[in-house]
């Protein structure tokens, strides 16, 4: 918004923003989520969030910023996962024999639905089963162009991302990743693992920020 009075020199601006908004990429803190009352390790939601703020498991954890080896799965290879499907485990170690890596721990695992920027439900989704490969690899981060299915096949049922790898397995998620880009490099270098980095802003208390994830070759 221009000031048009007398010794106008500068513009400014106020920004707001939705963090967790499905069509912008963020990435969510671990008190974003709640399952029965509880955040991860199991700390009450009333003792961790109030609305002065967060004072447990809060974006102030990213505030170094996140630096690791991130390895695409790309389950899209042949064209968009169909609406309904549950990526299982059985997919991931497919997508990991095809592409000829091996996923290891406090790697940041990164997956391609293949989905839109800008996608419409209902959407396929991780499943419970490739969320306890995930524990059993010990990834450190997910990030996907989709992560739950929208809408939940079962709305009495905690979402495996959001619900059970957030809350009961403390892994920060990056919603609404656009990984069409790197898809499409991974594919030309024949190579599907990179340095990922993630400098989150510097916004202490909340429960999720806006990030611009990189991928480094």
């Amino acid at each position: 918004m221009a000031h048009t009075g007398p010794a106008a020199h500068a513009t400014t601006d106020v920004v707001l923003v939705t963090n967790h908004h499905p069509r912008s990429t963020h990435l969510d803190a671990l008190a974003h989520q709640s399952l029965d009352g509880r955040v991860y390790p199991g700390r009450l939601l009333t003792d961790s969030v109030s609305p002065a703020g967060v004072t447990h498991g809060s974006t102030t954890a990213f505030a170094a910023g996140v630096v690791t080896r991130g390895v695409l799965l790309d389950l899209a290879a042949t064209g968009p996962l169909p609406v309904g499907h549950a990526v299982t485990a059985q997919d991931l170690d497919a997508a990991e024999k095809r592409q000829g890596v091996t996923v290891e721990s406090g790697d940041a695992l990164v997956v391609r639905f293949g989905q839109p920027t800008t996608p419409a439900p209902p959407m396929p989704g991780v499943s419970i089963d490739a969320v306890r490969w995930m524990h059993r690899r010990g990834v450190s981060l997910y990030a996907g162009d989709t992560g739950d299915a929208f809408p939940a096949p079962d709305p009495e049922a905690p979402l495996p991302l959001h619900g059970i790898g957030l809350v009961l397995l403390g892994m920060p998620l990056i919603d609404a990743a656009n990984v069409e880009e790197l898809a499409a490099v991974c594919g030309e270098l024949s190579r599907h693992t990179f340095l990922l980095t993630v400098a989150a802003p510097r916004i202490h208390g909340l429960t999720g920020v806006p990030v611009n994830p990189l991928a480094v070759f």
